[in-house]
């Protein structure tokens, strides 16, 4: 339980201090190759980076909590 709960704690410091983490489709690189062809990458966009899930997370729940506290 002990293990967890510090996992948890050092994943959300993670997501605070580095939100952005390279892209797991093309590891980081922008494009990849299909049929020989090199393609942009359809999970990244080309722009090399996605958010952590953790930050996916928290950014959604500040949406939802300030469309709330209005």
């Amino acid at each position: 339980m002990t293990a967890l709960i510090l996992w948890a704690i050092s994943y959300a410091v993670l997501c605070w201090s580095k939100p952005v983490a390279p892209c797991l489709k093309c590891g980081g690189i922008g494009k990849i190759e299909r049929r020989g062809k090199k393609k942009m990458c359809p999970r990244c966009h080309g722009k090399k980076l996605r958010l952590r899930l953790g930050r996916r997370a928290h950014n959604a729940w500040r949406r939802i909590y300030g469309k709330g506290a209005r």
